[in-house]
């Protein structure tokens, strides 16, 4: 099973998944670091069933939510009819170049084949001066995310999201610890997983 076909089959239960990986407050410190403001337009990459479109929708931004799992943006235009949705890969968004003054991608890029691809077309579809804000796993070494989660990347050094966001054409790009983990348990028990999450910022020149 790829991770298209694993966030397809666990669509509807994402919501109450989602809770017991990481917390509500992981979405306030994302908020916080990109000052939405309504009128504001942005693009929520990995959107899943909405974390955080969901708060955005609640400060009058208005939101394109991009992700690959049909099943995933289903769920979400339930809740949010006003959203636009969008089937795609994060290496080559269906949005245009200069669209949208946020970009968001929430514990998306470890199931990324190439996050440095996917970093520059995040930058690409933003206005000059427009800001990106991503949260993910720092490195670890829990096998069962990678075989039972379909993660691609066992999270990243933050020299790297540092120089990815240089590279795309970021400035004013900084990485730190968000205080917050991720959390999950082995479905065979072998393993429980509390990794560390960061959240990585720059603005576009």
């Amino acid at each position: 099973m790829d991770s298209e076909s694993y966030f397809d089959n666990v669509a509807s239960q994402w919501d109450g998944m989602r809770r017991s990986f990481f917390a509500d407050s992981l979405r306030d410190k994302l908020l916080h670091i990109a000052q939405p403001a309504p009128g504001m337009t942005a693009a929520d990459i990995g959107a899943g069933t909405g974390f955080v479109t969901s708060a955005l929708v609640d400060r009058g931004v208005k939101v394109i939510a991009v992700d690959r799992s049909l099943a995933m943006l289903r769920e979400l235009a339930k809740k949010y009819p006003q959203v636009k949705t969008r089937q795609g890969e994060a290496e080559s968004l269906p949005v245009e170049d200069g669209a949208v003054d946020l970009v968001f991608a929430n514990m998306y890029l470890h199931h990324v084949q190439r996050p440095a691809v996917a970093i520059a077309e995040m930058t690409r579809i933003l206005k000059p001066g427009g800001r990106l804000v991503v949260s993910d796993l720092d490195r670890h070494n829990h096998e069962f995310l990678r075989s039972e989660h379909h993660d691609l990347w066992m999270g990243f050094a933050w020299e790297d999201v540092m120089g990815w966001l240089s590279d795309a054409g970021l400035e004013e790009e900084q990485v730190e610890c968000a205080g917050e983990d991720c959390q999950a348990d082995s479905v065979g028990g072998g393993d429980k997983a509390k990794v560390s999450i960061f959240i990585a910022s720059g603005i576009k020149r």
